[in-house]
């Protein structure tokens, strides 16, 4: 991937302070490698992800992952307290403080339980095993 060289002006203006990196083409900081890293591929035009259904691009693989819910209707984050489901863990979280008063918020380092989930029925595991034996379900159908 090749990305545009820095400006003196960006290098200039991009918020340096303990603990975090600057990107080199716009006035962003992140406190982590990898958060620097996803947000520089904002940067170039191309979008190898495509959604088979509506033709939108995507930067990265996750990112067209979650935008196909919004095709398959799938809503893997439930509500404990009231059931209602949502195709993003963000939105579980802004529910939960909004309407329930639970605050859920996690450090970005901190390791979250992985869900799985089989974008083609909504299945979901938090154990890979299990979610790869239920996706070789599908493939054997």
């Amino acid at each position: 991937m090749s990305l545009p060289q820095p400006t003196q002006r960006t290098l200039v203006t991009t918020p340096r302070g303990p603990g975090t990196l600057g990107c080199p083409l716009c006035p962003k900081a992140f406190p982590l490698q990898r958060m620097l890293t996803r947000h520089l591929k904002c940067h170039t035009p191309a979008r190898r992800h495509m959604c088979r259904c509506c033709g939108k691009g995507f930067h990265d693989a996750f990112d067209l992952k979650r935008h196909m819910r919004t095709h398959t209707g799938i809503r893997p984050f439930r509500c404990g307290a009231c059931g209602k489901a949502f195709t993003q863990r963000c939105s579980l979280e802004a529910h939960l403080a909004k309407v329930h008063g639970q605050l859920t918020s996690y450090a970005y380092r901190e390791r979250r339980e992985k869900l799985h989930v089989c974008e083609d029925c909504g299945f979901t595991s938090s154990r890979p095993d299990i979610y790869a034996q239920h996706r070789a379900l599908h493939r054997a159908a």
